[in-house]
Order: structure tokens, then sequence, then C-alpha cells
């Protein structure tokens, strides 16, 4: 919790000194350019609602006066603002984000395949297994179980041992 705190005062802070760069960007460089093609900077455009419009002896403004080029100068900070954001932050991260989830993904994908290949040996050695104890039933007798010593005819000492057919010895385990 603490880390994410942290990240959103960077933010804000890295977020107020940004908004500076570009209100200087708007002001100095695209409010002169359109005032070299108009007549005036983005601030000075207006429109007069009610007459007289325009400004006292005191300095006061008279009339109705809707400033629609500071607007103007608003949405273009905000344009470029949300550009920069959108393109140096935003973008590139939610790229980095998505390469590592395929990582991630794919990572997953590798271990679920040497789980299922795991399994799929272990069933094969099962059925191997299954299949080499039918044989060897089917060549002989089972012996008994012997202490070390002699099995039954046709056994082999030790613990389970498999005989062979005829008196021949069989498998051990």
């Amino acid at each position: 919790m603490r880390g994410n705190v942290v990240d959103l005062a960077v933010a804000v802070v890295i977020g107020a000194a940004f908004t500076n760069i570009v209100n200087s960007v708007v002001k100095g460089i695209i409010s002169p350019v359109v005032g070299a093609v108009g007549t005036k900077s983005l601030d000075g455009y207006t429109s007069c609602l009610k007459a007289p419009c325009g400004i006292d002896a005191k300095g006061e403004p008279t009339g109705v006066n809707i400033l629609w080029g500071s607007v103007l100068n608003a949405a273009l900070t905000f344009l470029i603002t949300a550009a920069v954001v959108y393109f140096l932050m935003v973008l590139p991260m939610s790229k980095y984000l998505a390469r590592m989830e395929q990582r991630r993904k794919a990572r997953e994908g590798v271990q679920e395949t040497m789980e299922i290949t795991e399994l799929v040996v272990l069933k094969e050695i099962r059925d191997e297994l299954v299949a080499q104890r039918g044989r060897n039933s089917q060549n002989g007798q089972v012996g008994q179980v012997g202490h070390g010593g002699q099995a039954a005819p046709g056994g082999q000492g030790g613990y389970g041992g498999q005989g062979g057919q005829y008196g021949h010895p069989g498998q051990g385990y």
C-alpha cells in the first residue's frame, strides 16, 4: 500500500511540473503562431454579447465578453498534455505489461506441458509394468515367498520372486 501512495505522490508532482511546461509551450509557441496567422494571440480572441464591450477608464471590462480564445488555449493545453501522457507513458507501459503477461503465460504453458509430459511418461511406465507382469505370469508359476533360501519348485528365493517354467529360475524382485 505504501508503494502505491509514493507512486501517486510522484505522479502528482511530475504532473504539476509537466503542466507548467505545456502551458509555457502553448503561450510561448502556439499562441504567437496563431497570432501570426490571425490578428492577435489566442487569449485576445473574444466575442461581445452585450454592447458596449471594452475597457473603461478604471481598467474594468464593460459589456459581456465571451473569452473563447482562452477556452481554445485551455483546450489546446489539455490536448497536448493528454497526447504526451498517452504516447510517452500509457502506451509504452501497456505494451510492457502485455509483454510481461505473454512471458508469464508462456512460462505457465511450458510448465503445464512439462507436467502433462511427465504424466504421460508415468502412464507409459505403469502400462509397461502391467504388461510385463502379464507376460511373466503366462510364462511361469509364481514362487512362494522365501526367506533367502529355496522357493517352491520352479521359483526363486527372496521376496515374492516369480518362477520360470519347468524349474527354470524366473525374475525376482
